[in-house]
């Protein structure tokens, strides 16, 4: 009979025999797993890169999954659980930490299909999300941003965006921002602040971080240098972009730009109260599309009657607001309208140009000159 002492060593070595041979089955395994998603991986990446594979919203059977900013690997997996394309939460997010694909996944919206293996499922999440790249023109409205961003793609709530914009309190980061003048005739508090631009966004981003890819373009927009010039000519950032998109919306020419403003700035500083009185076609054309009317030359008399803060025929200086989101062009004009200008009265020519009047008689001559060429 064996001894003890044999026995226990037996037994040690058996144990070690078998801790070997998982060891080596567990580096065979491995090795092979490493492998196989190598290939995985490659495979997918030469499809890819071939374009015989793709993913969209127009794939049969396509399923948006959404990350969002700070989603955890956790959070990811339960929302590939959760749409059937993974059985089992606890694997996906440990073969996510082995491969190295944990931390790397990408926010935004990530179009999918059953039958898809954990690799290429960890691979696809990595990739750049779903998007859309939209070029705003200057001189838009708020409510036609909407409908551009809608157009495009994009699934955000109306309701939810309105409410953004009259939140500032939500993007108190940014110095602009801080200089609004809030008050109850204001439409939506921060339109005029979307800066027209090209822009790329997930198609199912947020009001929120909507409204923060534009607003932070605006930030790097004004310089410091523009804040110092508004101080200097006694206005706020605020009443500058307000002045903006009065200018935007009467002209597209860069020289007729800085004449108008100079217009704008003669009759705010006139000592004659009547000049207050902006009387800027632009200001009734934007309460004409908030009835879903079209622009015009030609106003009606009940057009300049209209009631309301923002019609500058009946009542004094800036409208509450911003009419129009306004670009770089019209911005420096308005900080720096055209210098020893002594215009008071302006008029559309019909073909784009502008022409300007010192007098209100000589006003009405160019009225009557150019008013054939405005239909």
């Amino acid at each position: 009979m064996l001894s003890n002492k044999i026995r226990v060593a037996l037994r040690l070595l058996i144990v070690l025999v078998l801790i070997v041979v998982c060891a080596l089955v567990g580096v065979f395994l491995g090795y092979n797993y490493v492998l196989a998603q190598d290939s995985n991986i490659t495979n997918l990446k030469l499809a890819i890169e071939e374009n015989r594979f793709k993913i969209d919203e127009n794939t049969p059977g396509c399923i948006p999954i959404v990350i969002n900013t700070g989603d955890s690997t956790s959070d990811i997996a339960s929302a590939l659980y959760e749409n059937k394309l993974i059985d089992n939460k606890i694997l996906f997010s440990l073969l996510s930490k082995v491969n190295g694909f944990d931390g790397a996944y990408i926010a935004g919206t990530h179009y999918l299909v059953a039958g898809l293996n954990y690799d290429e499922l960890m691979y696809l999440l990595t990739l750049e999300p779903e998007s859309v790249t939209i070029t705003f023109p200057e001189g838009l409205t708020y409510e036609e941003i909407k409908k551009m961003l809608h157009d495009a793609g994009l699934t955000f709530s109306d309701e939810e965006f309105d409410k953004c914009m009259d939140s500032p309190n939500m993007f108190v980061d940014y110095e602009f921002v801080s200089q609004i003048k809030v008050s109850d005739d204001r439409d939506h508090i921060l339109s005029g602040y979307l800066f027209p631009d090209t822009y790329e966004f997930d198609i199912n981003a947020s009001p929120q971080s909507i409204i923060n890819t534009f607003l932070r373009n605006t930030e790097v927009k004004l310089y410091d240098e523009y804040y110092e010039r508004a101080e200097s000519i006694g206005m706020s950032m605020d009443e500058v972009i307000t002045l903006a998109s009065l200018i935007q919306m009467e002209t597209n020419d860069g020289i007729d730009m800085m004449l108008v403003s100079a217009v704008f700035h003669n009759r705010l500083n006139s000592e004659d109260a009547d000049l207050h009185y902006l009387g800027s076609d632009a200001s009734v054309n934007y309460l004409r599309e908030l009835e879903g009317l079209e622009p015009t030359l030609n106003l009606t008399q009940a057009d300049i009657e209209k009631d309301s803060p923002y019609n500058t025929f009946n009542h004094e200086g800036l409208p509450p607001g911003p009419v129009c989101m306004p670009g770089l062009d019209a911005i420096q004009a308005a900080l720096y309208p055209e210098p020893n200008c002594n215009y008071y009265y302006f008029c559309a020519t019909g073909d784009g140009g502008t022409a300007f009047a010192v007098t209100y008689e000589e006003h009405l001559a160019n009225i009557e000159t150019y008013k054939g060429n405005w239909n």
